[in-house]
């Protein structure tokens, strides 16, 4: 009789190693030498020049189709906010919130807001009044706040460092092409847009 080895799945088998059938029909194993999949990754992140880590233009790029990585592109900003994508339905905006600054207390009637910390910490405070803010919770890096059309809220910068965070809009809360430099200038702009 002949002998079949037994081949893959072999469930104590590295996966990244490969079962050969040898003359002498004994499992031999080969190593492609990744440790796991996370090595593999970054050799072939480092390959690719597509998965380049690149500064990206701060601007609105508008209704076209864009790719951006958005966690290098944050930490690039150093605006108060900068629109990076506007389209019909949505925006994509850039905010860095100096040390023990915040946003500024507000409230949007009919946009829902997602928000996402790439770098330092905060406070979001949220409720239904300008007075009751009665959701608090402390947040840094890749936490993700959402909030709801109509919710008062504010996030405030408690690190020693500026806050980045991006956010998204839905539908667009801000002008096209809209850039703060600071917060009084975006105080100022909100101001004359209502």
């Amino acid at each position: 009789m002949y002998y079949v080895p037994y081949m893959y799945p072999y469930p104590y088998q590295n996966p990244y190693d490969f079962n050969v059938p040898m003359n002498n029909y004994e499992r031999q194993t080969i190593d492609c030498g990744y440790t796991d999949e996370f090595d593999y990754a970054n050799r072939y992140r480092n390959w690719h020049p597509i998965i380049e880590v690149r500064n990206v233009e701060l601007k609105d790029y508008g209704k076209e189709p864009f790719v951006v990585n958005i966690d290098e592109a944050t930490k690039q900003n150093n605006t108060f906010r900068t629109a990076l994508w506007t389209g019909n339905h949505l925006q994509v905006t850039f905010m860095s919130i100096d040390v023990g600054e915040d946003i500024g207390l507000e409230m949007h009637p009919d946009v829902d807001q997602f928000l996402r910390v790439e770098e330092g910490h905060g406070i979001v405070q949220m409720g239904d009044s300008k007075d009751e803010l009665t959701f608090q919770e402390r947040v840094s890096d890749d936490f993700s706040i959402m909030v709801p059309a109509g919710k008062w809220h504010n996030v405030t910068n408690t690190g020693n460092k500026p806050l980045k965070l991006y956010s998204i809009y839905a539908p667009p809360q801000h002008p096209i092409e809209t850039v703060h430099n600071t917060k009084a200038e975006a105080m100022a702009a909100e101001e004359n847009h209502e």
